[in-house]
């Protein structure tokens, strides 16, 4: 054993020897653990969209994946139903990783197809997030060797490393028996426990929390205050959630004080300050609607402000595109030179087990598949020129993801950057060809999309990967779990985003003119536009969908108006004659949040996939309100000269205040528990990288993910149910509204703050809680 591993591994700079030896023979790539990986991988996905939706953020799932499988497998073998062994365990995390990266590249490109005007098409959705998914794989398997084995104790790979300790506590005695130096550590194995325990009672309160909050409606899901002058229009308000809570002690104060402060400048600054000066003249200020005298806080925001913090998160991600591109660079030179030695070292060295790769026909023959298929998919409206561009930036990025993965970790890894770089080239690319219709930004997009999810998906595929060369894994069996658990996310975190969009659509009115809404409705939307008789035939026919169906069942034909003549661009639904009905208002990036009836409906920002549509819009047609877009961009330039990363503070701005505020609290929470961790091990004058380290590991972080799939997990159930129990859900509200003060009334918004409080203080407490050992 000992003469093939030091021949398969101890070529690199440091010398490394598996804690499982490559001759052992253990139980790794069985059906179980590979069926709950993919499982636990499609809710730990599911959560993740459901956050890129909200604020543009995950959190990485293999560390609470490998946790939750180590509790699982022990109590099923305590129970005589099997457990498993450790190699199985990293089969059940690396599988699970995999819903999380393509979870945010769908939620950073997919939705920004309605912005631009076209369908959310299911076939349009799966084809990109499994196409994106499996070429971001297959092009890092050759870079494993290279970037694993030879950048050994060079590369770091943060997570993959920490995920392997977590593994390695939970190993059985047999199991350290095989290892080196890793003798039978009860407090590991204890901790490893208590950590599962921690996980699980997060999950549990965030379900039960909010399960009553949004589903019983127990109390307020949104306490608000509204100011009157000298700030008129302004105001505060805050989404308790207990997922946005643990998102903000996960991300931790710094960057979560940094996004609350974009919310403040939007809403206690920038949306009264347009009230003040609009409000003057009476006047109907484009792009707004209306006169700015006459507009709420949310409507000031929807006209005006949105595009400011459009044009700062474009600045920001530029910034920290331009700002990453030395490191780009040297993972381009330095993945090609790893590419050159990992070529001789593969010719050198004998195979052992925990050197074997699929084979590089199965990763060429698959990408060519691959790009055939992105060839053949209509809805993916690509071209030749489009799919080269893919192979090209695909292989580039994910090279350059892999790599800076190792060096700075998943979290600190710019794909945003490396997604905003391919469009903006491939728009570029487009203009100078003369390329321009609408047809095009959708192929744009496609290639901005497969491109995000290839590169995210080559991170998290080198972050397991380095968990399995620790362990003393089988790569190719890594690389089968993690196919598999990539290609069920692709094809189950489609109609969730679809479903979660369609759950806060709201139709709304078509008039000649805009007029007042009665209260608590939806306003009548202006058009002054048809469709020619002679397109009608090519449409494609819809029915109002959810619960506004009750009211109109008529078949009407679906028109995607891309331009703002006669009206505002968008989905509509026209009649016969061609005269537009209804306004399909997105769930995602949707601007009405209250339908006909008086229903209200929670939308999703989407804060990333409004700046790729931006990019495509504005280089591919010019069609955006350039002077507000420029306030933003000078905002984030501003912060920039100030020595302040500009891209969280501009999702602060672009987000609703509801949602920066509870990560605001989260991250204070997670303030307040470093504080003590740093006091309680002052006399160990641990650095201050080993006192971060303390606090990563503490019971508060998995509290906090736990609160975080949780809280999704129930938000994206009450979405799913939400259409089919219209009437239900009414009479709870109006039951609410009628007796509940911590619901509706004087207090509801102080009062609606004891649970919230309640949970802050849980988390608290368990981020205080001393680990084992």
């Amino acid at each position: 054993m000992a003469v093939v591993e030091r021949t398969a591994v101890e070529t690199g700079p440091r010398a490394h020897r598996p804690m499982i030896p490559a001759t052992a023979a253990l139980r790794e790539l069985t059906p179980v653990p590979l069926i709950v990986g993919v499982l636990l991988g499609v809710v730990f996905g599911a959560s993740s969209l459901y956050l890129v939706l909200k604020v543009g953020l995950t959190v990485s799932a293999s560390i609470p994946v490998a946790v939750i499988s180590l509790t699982l497998f022990r109590i099923l073998g305590r129970l005589g139903l099997g457990g498993a062994t450790v190699l199985e365990n990293n089969i059940v995390q690396t599988a699970g990783s995999a819903g999380e990266s393509i979870a945010f590249g769908l939620g950073v490109t997919m939705p920004a197809i309605m912005i631009l005007g076209f369908d959310l098409e299911i076939t349009r959705v799966i084809v990109v997030a499994v196409l994106g998914g499996l070429l971001g794989i297959l092009m890092m398997i050759p870079l494993r060797r290279a970037l694993i084995v030879q950048q050994h104790g060079v590369l770091k790979y943060p997570e993959g490393t920490a995920c392997a300790e977590v593994l390695k506590a939970g190993a059985t005695p047999e199991e350290r028996a095989m290892g080196i130096e890793l003798p039978e550590d009860a407090a590991d194995r204890s901790a490893a426990a208590s950590g599962a325990s921690t996980i699980f009672t997060g999950f549990g309160i965030g379900v039960v929390y909010k399960l009553a909050m949004d589903a019983l409606r127990l109390w307020k899901d949104t306490p608000e205050k509204i100011f009157g002058a000298p700030l008129a229009a302004s105001s505060v308000s805050a989404e308790i959630s207990p997922e946005l809570l643990g998102v903000g002690y996960i991300i931790g104060p710094k960057i979560a004080c940094t996004m609350a402060a974009g919310g403040v400048l939007a809403y206690m600054v920038l949306i009264p300050a347009i009230k003040f000066f609009g409000s003057a003249g009476g006047l109907i200020i484009p792009p707004g609607t209306t006169p700015i005298a006459q507009m709420g806080p949310d409507e000031i925001r929807g006209a005006y402000v949105l595009y400011i913090g459009a044009g700062a998160v474009a600045t920001g991600g530029i910034i920290s595109l331009v700002r990453s591109l030395p490191m780009i660079w040297r993972g381009i030179v330095g993945g090609m030179s790893d590419l050159r030695s990992r070529r001789e070292a593969a010719a050198a060295a004998s195979v052992a087990r925990t050197d074997r790769d699929l084979p590089n026909s199965f990763v060429v023959g698959g990408v060519v598949v691959l790009l055939v298929a992105i060839m053949l998919v209509n809805t993916l409206h690509m071209n030749l020129v489009g799919a080269l561009l893919i192979v090209v930036f695909g292989f580039l990025f994910v090279t350059v993801s892999s790599r800076l993965t190792g060096q700075i970790g998943s979290s600190s890894n710019p794909i945003s950057g490396m997604t905003v770089a391919t469009l903006l080239l491939t728009c570029l690319i487009f203009l100078a060809l003369g390329w321009t219709g609408p047809s095009y930004y959708v192929t744009a997009l496609s290639v901005g999309g497969i491109v995000c999810i290839a590169a995210s998906n080559g991170g998290t595929t080198s972050q397991d990967l380095k968990t399995g060369f620790l362990l003393g894994a089988t790569p190719r069996s890594q690389q089968i779990a993690i196919i598999a658990g990539a290609a069920a996310a692709a094809l189950l975190l489609g109609p969730i985003l679809l479903k979660l969009n369609d759950a806060a659509t709201v139709y709304v009115p078509v008039g000649p003119k805009a007029v007042a809404a009665a209260p608590g409705q939806s306003e009548t939307v202006p058009a002054a536009w048809t469709v020619p008789a002679t397109a009608l035939a090519g449409l494609k026919p819809e029915k109002i969908t959810g619960p506004q169906a009750v009211s109109d069942g008529r078949v009407y034909h679906v028109f995607n108006k891309t331009d703002d003549v006669g009206g505002a661009p968008g989905r509509y639904l026209v009649n016969d004659q061609g005269t537009p009905v209804w306004l399909v208002d997105p769930g995602i990036n949707g601007t009405h949040k209250v339908r006909p009836d008086g229903t209200k409906v929670t939308k999703y920002s989407a804060p990333k996939a409004t700046l790729m549509s931006y990019i495509i819009k504005g280089i591919l047609n010019q069609q955006l309100p350039w002077t507000l877009v420029i306030l933003g961009a000078m905002i984030a330039l501003v912060l920039e000269l100030m020595g302040i990363g500009s891209l969280a503070f501009a999702v602060g701005v672009y987000l609703p205040i509801s949602s920066s505020m509870p990560v605001l609290v989260g991250g204070l929470v997670r303030w307040a528990v470093d504080r003590h961790i740093a006091g309680r091990t002052a006399h160990l004058n641990l650095s201050e990288e080993e006192l971060i380290a303390e606090t990563d590991k503490s019971p508060g972080v998995l509290m906090a993910s736990g609160y975080i799939a949780g809280g999704a997990i129930a938000g994206i159930g009450i979405a799913f149910i939400s259409g089919g129990m219209e009437k239900l859900d009414q009479r709870i509200n109006d039951v609410m509204t009628a007796s509940n003060p911590f619901f509706n009334g004087p207090w509801s918004d102080a009062l609606a703050l004891i649970p919230f409080a309640a949970i802050m203080l849980a988390l608290y407490l368990a981020g205080r809680m001393k680990t084992e050992g």
